[in-house]
């Protein structure tokens, strides 16, 4: 089943969807499509230079939130048959898509296809185009085997051992970042941003209401001002791999 699109969702409880949405708009130069949902929990946000989408944000009712992506597909249930035949379990049904939980517990969606085709450009040097896993090390080794086995995408090492990258086909707009925690806990997921200028972006985010949480070997840890976490990568936007000088010194 190939998948045709990816959106990366940002999770953030209900009572800072306001701040969510101008936050992750400013950082990404889009505009608000119309609320969806029961209780407009659900926005998309949308590029202003006529490219399709690949951000949504929604509002959760419980936990603090975290990310989740939706694979787009010409047939929702023959992908749903595939998920679950990979080991997923079926959390919710909706009409026309529906929530699935990979081995490990991380939610994820298979939604239709609309036709998008056309990734958003680089805003301001920087591109938010990776989910990562962060996944418990019992489970990291069958959860990669998961998402390999259900993307069909090639499974690489990534710069440091608890890394692993899939990388889409060319023209899909979000990768997949596996990262093995040092501890057990239930998987989550957050976002990662590629930035030419890490220091330079960090500042801007900063601006816009963003704090620093810390620093790792190519990476920084922000919270956004709903309080979610995510991270600011020393990746090139355009084509989401580390510099080599970066991978080598690894």
């Amino acid at each position: 089943m190939t998948i045709r699109w990816t959106y990366a969702f940002v999770d953030r409880p209900t009572a800072r969807l306001a701040e969510a949405r101008a936050f992750w708009t400013a950082v990404t130069h889009t505009r608000l499509s119309e609320l969806r949902g029961d209780r407009d929990e659900f926005v998309t946000l949308v590029p202003e230079s006529g490219t399709d989408a690949c951000v949504k944000v929604q509002g959760v009712v419980s936990g603090e939130g975290g990310a989740h992506l939706d694979f787009s597909v010409e047939d929702v249930p023959e992908f749903v048959k595939s998920a679950r035949e990979s080991g997923a379990q079926v959390a919710a049904e909706h009409e026309g898509w529906a929530v699935l939980r990979s081995p490990a517990g991380q939610l994820f969606c298979a939604v239709p296809w609309h036709g998008e085709s056309v990734r958003p450009p680089v805003v301001a040097g920087s591109r938010l185009d990776q989910v990562c896993l962060d996944i418990a090390p019992s489970a990291y080794e069958a959860e990669a085997a998961f998402w390999a086995g259900l993307t069909g995408w090639d499974l690489l090492s990534g710069s440091l051992p608890e890394f692993r990258v899939l990388k889409p086909p060319p023209g899909l707009p979000v990768r997949v970042l596996l990262q093995r925690l040092g501890d057990e806990r239930p998987a989550a997921a957050h976002l990662d941003v590629a930035c030419t200028d890490l220091e330079a972006v960090r500042a801007r985010h900063e601006r816009l209401g963003a704090v620093l949480v810390a620093r790792g070997t190519h990476w920084t840890v922000m919270r956004d001002p709903a309080g979610g976490t995510y991270c600011l990568t020393g990746r090139d936007p355009e084509t989401g791999a580390l510099p080599s000088s970066a991978v080598s010194d690894a």
